[in-house]
Parts: structure tokens; sequence; C-alpha cells
């Protein structure tokens, strides 16, 4: 008589050898990114709308804060998740906010379009810079971008019948936004205008970096070689967020153009690209909300403390920068996210 062997697995051996594979010693997968907002970041957004009411003195400086966090936002994109290093960036800083306010300056005020088109003017830069970047390493990269930036620097300078050169681009005349809302010496409308342009924009990069493309960057800025293997076209996916983050960094420098009035020849300056990676350090790279974190504590920093003594105030940020550096790994919020991690363990990362 012949035997049917059964096929179903004998339960005490399969329980077995579930808990050879999913033994109590695996630890629990890593969780993809889903897009949900969470509390504190609703609360995060919820910060600049309360601060229009209890703040009212300050609204311009908040607002330039907006923008310098906007800006921090864009190096973020190709330092943090790219792994894109950059002392030029300022360059498309510049090329916006000259886009915008030659614009202005010659009759076209439109804040909106205006606004696109030193995004635009920006991107077109920053993708013919592209090319160059992606082809070396970190100190190639270094080099570049440093040069395309002093370049643009000594050309607005020498260019000074059409940039103002050392004295600066003013004369812009800004239309109201929407035909309604007019530009106001208290900026009001400068404030609600550059919280609506950050937050749009950042709703679209979270949406971005959490996407294929944006897990993407993170494994290129991890490895490099390797995403080849599995079909990743390296120097494409390079020169795609090279051109986004030049075009946010465009439309930080043009809302600044417009909420100012003024464009001096500082925004392409090597300076502004120095003190745009100090912010990012502090805040903390590859998480979106480092740039604007670190722009807070940045310019209310600067702020107090030049207030305080105006001739050695950057004595005190270098001070800050270094406590930073070696006690809190991955700025501020890297800091706040290893002490989360020490004692409410098991929390999400």
């Amino acid at each position: 008589m012949n035997t049917v062997t059964s096929t179903r697995p004998h339960p005490e051996r399969a329980a077995g050898s579930s808990a050879t594979t999913q033994g109590p010693t695996m630890k629990p997968s890593l969780r993809l990114p889903n897009g949900r907002w969470t509390p504190l970041e609703i609360i995060f957004w919820l910060l600049p709308v309360a601060a229009y009411f209890v703040f009212p003195d300050y609204l311009i400086l908040i607002s330039q804060i907006m923008i310098v966090g906007l800006f921090a936002l864009s190096l973020d994109l190709i330092l943090g998740y790219a792994g894109i290093v950059s002392l030029g960036h300022a360059a498309f800083f510049g090329v916006g906010a000259y886009t915008a306010g030659l614009l202005a300056a010659h009759g076209w005020g439109e804040p909106i379009s205006g606004l696109l088109l030193g995004g635009v003017a920006a991107a077109a830069a920053g993708f013919l810079v592209s090319f160059l970047v992606v082809r070396g390493g970190d100190l190639t990269r270094l080099m570049v971008t440093l040069g395309i930036g002093l370049m643009l620097f000594e050309a607005a300078n020498k260019a000074a019948f059409i940039t103002g050169g050392v004295d600066g681009l003013s004369g812009m005349a800004m239309d109201k936004i929407f035909g309604l809302f007019e530009f106001d010496l208290n900026g009001k409308v400068a404030y609600v205008y550059s919280f609506v342009v950050l937050f749009i924009l950042f709703v679209l990069l979270r949406r971005m970096v959490n996407s294929p493309f944006g897990l993407g960057l993170k494994g290129i800025r991890e490895g490099g070689r390797r995403m080849p293997a599995i079909g990743a076209d390296v120097s494409r996916r390079l020169v795609a967020i090279f051109t986004v983050a030049a075009a946010v960094a465009g439309v930080a420098g043009a809302l600044l153009a417009q909420t100012t009035q003024f464009v001096g020849l500082d925004v392409l300056g090597f300076p502004r690209s120095a003190e745009l990676l100090i912010i990012l350090v502090l805040g903390g790279t590859g998480r979106l909300y480092g740039g604007l974190v670190g722009a807070v504590v940045y310019m209310l920093a600067q702020d107090y403390l030049s207030g305080l003594n105006p001739a050695y105030w950057q004595f005190w940020i270098g001070l800050l920068l270094i406590v930073i550096v070696l006690f809190a790994r991955g700025g501020l919020l890297g800091g706040l996210a290893a002490l989360r991690d020490k004692f409410f363990k098991g929390g999400r990362a």
C-alpha cells in the first residue's frame, strides 16, 4: 500500500523555522517614509502663524529668517540628501535675486511671475553647472562651486551699469500681490508672502524626498558606487536634484529682492555661502527641518549678539558652532533625536 505523504508543514517545525528566521534577537525592519504629518510638524508650522500676532514689531526679522531658511533648505537638498558639498550656492541665490530685481526695476513688478522667473533663471544656471559638479569628487565639487560663485560675483561687480555694482540695485517698484495686497512698511504683507511661499515649497520638497527619487538620493549619498548595480542612473539623479536646489535658491533670492526692494552685491558673495553652511550644520543636514531650525537659531543669535557687541558677535557664533559639532552629532535636530532615543527607547526615527 502506498503511503501518502502530507505536504503541509508540521506546526512545531513551522514554528521553529519562524523562530529561527524572526527570533527575538532580530531588530525590527526600518520603515519607509509614509508622508504623514506628525504633531510636532503641525506645531512647528503653527508657530509662525502665532508669531504674526504675538511679535508684530519683529515681522521684518522673522520674514528674513524664513527666506534664509528656504535658502538653507535648498542647500540641504544637495548636501544632506545627495552628498554634494558646495561653497558657491549663493550664486543661484544671487541669480534669482537679480532676475526679480531687474524685472521690477524695469517695469515688471508683478511679484508671482517675478518669483517664478527668478527660480527658472537659477534653475537654468544650476542645470548648466551641474554637469561640471557631478563629474568629480568632493574636492572637485568644492572648487567648481566656489569658482562659479566667484566668477558670478566679479561679473556682477563689473557690470555695474546693469546690477548697480557695489552700490546695489535699487529703484524697484513692486506691484500688489494678486492686485490686492500692497507691500507695507510694517512688513505684514511681506511676512505672509514669505511664509506662504516657504510652506508651499516645503510641502513639495517634503513629498519629493519621501518619494523613491528621494530614497535614491540617500542611496547615492551612502554608497554612490553601488547604486548603478540596481539600475539607478547616478549622474542623472544628481543633475536633477542640483537643478531643483538651484531653483529653490533662486526663489529664495527673488523673495529677498521683492520683500526688501533692494539687491546688494553680497547676495553673490562667498560669505553668504559660508554662512549658509554654518546654518545647516547648526540645524542638521538631511532632515529638511534642519535648515529651518538652523536659520532661526543663527539669525536670532546674530541679532541678539550683534546688539550686545557689534565687533565680536562672530566669536560667540563660532563658539556655538564648536559646541554643536562636539556634543550634538547631526546638529541640533540630531542631538535632540539622540536624546529622544536615549530616554525614550523604541520611539520612531
